[in-house]
């Protein structure tokens, strides 16, 4: 009985290669499972570079928001506008409503970041304006 049986050796290298396949196979299943969570993750970064990259833009934003406010449109109504270390006010009395219009549609459209904005109705054809753009 001090001899090892060979059958024992041969059940126990059949168990530990079925354990071995059973581990590979829940490590396969995990690598898939980081390899998805990789791929949502470097999606979802370069969305957040992308829009980092549109409102992170301070020089481009400023030059776009003060061809707004001088455009053509809006010089026959008195749009003030006055820019702060890091936010820009702007403001006007008795706008018109198309020129009101003008202005929100380009600055809602645009990457600005508003940060408040109020629209205050005088008449049929005439709005109060109050809005601060943060950078």
């Amino acid at each position: 009985m001090k001899h090892v049986n060979p059958l024992h050796i041969g059940v126990l290298l059949i168990v530990t290669i079925l354990f071995l396949f059973v581990k590979l196979s829940e490590t396969k299943d995990e690598l898939r499972a980081s390899q998805a969570s990789y791929k949502s993750a470097y999606t979802l970064a370069q969305k957040l570079q992308s829009l980092k990259n549109l409102y992170a833009q301070k020089q481009t934003a400023q030059k776009a928001l003060h061809k707004i406010v001088t455009s053509q449109a809006l010089q026959k109504s008195d749009v003030k506008s006055i820019t702060k270390r890091d936010k820009t006010y702007i403001s006007a009395k008795k706008i018109d409503l198309r020129a009101l219009n003008y202005l929100l549609s380009k600055l809602l459209n645009g990457s600005f970041i508003i940060e408040s904005l109020k629209v205050e109705r005088v008449n049929e054809k005439e709005a109060d304006l109050e809005m601060e753009i943060k950078w």
